[in-house]
């Protein structure tokens, strides 16, 4: 190879490199990810949330969580800073006072994360990439009284503006009329981790 070959491949190579870099990816990087958990009255599921910093500053994670017979049954949201890292109970923070008198033993968790603006579920400000998001969940074991818990990424989904304007729309319902109920117990710092059930 001559060296004006090997100087263009080296040249090609780095320019490809930046534009990969550049961009997020597509495939993981969405403002709207989803995750369920599951067998709550066996024991707890926890969510672990960071900012990847891919906007340069804090990003606001707006949550809202769903029985699964679609009631949203609780929302809150929490500031994000970049490298940070922050967690959700299901028990604790999630479904500890949701504005119906059931406590469903399993649950859809949406994150949406967004920037500008108040941190306020009800009213998201412009839609952010840098949400990167873990869940566990507890599995009962076919045949069996046992549970496994599992953790996986929450999935990256495509927010409608239907969806958008629905889960904003009933926030904002649960925090005028809620008298407290439906708001869930916001972030704290660091990651938990499943428990022994």
């Amino acid at each position: 190879m001559n060296m004006n070959m090997h100087v263009r491949l080296i040249a090609t190579v780095i320019i490809f490199s930046m534009a990969v870099f550049a961009q997020p990816n597509a495939t993981t990087d969405t403002p709207f990810q989803v995750k369920y958990a599951a067998n709550l009255a066996a024991g707890d599921s926890v969510f672990n949330i960071t900012n990847t910093g891919t906007v340069g500053g804090n990003i606001c994670v707006n949550v809202y969580t769903f029985s699964p017979d679609e009631q949203l049954i609780a929302c809150c949201a929490c500031v994000v800073t970049p490298n940070g890292l922050v967690s959700l109970s299901a028990r604790n923070d999630l479904i500890v006072k949701t504005l119906t008198p059931a406590v469903p033993s399993a649950i859809v968790v949406k994150l949406l994360a967004t920037t500008g603006g108040a941190c306020n579920a009800s009213a998201p400000g412009a839609l952010a990439t840098g949400l990167a998001a873990w869940g566990t969940t507890i599995h009962a074991a076919p045949g069996s009284a046992a549970f496994s818990v599992t953790e996986t990424r929450f999935t990256p989904s495509t927010l409608g503006a239907a969806e958008l304007a629905r889960i904003s729309a009933l926030c904002g319902f649960i925090q005028t009329n809620g008298s407290g109920f439906g708001i869930c117990n916001s972030c704290r710092p660091g990651a938990l981790g499943g428990g022994k059930l």
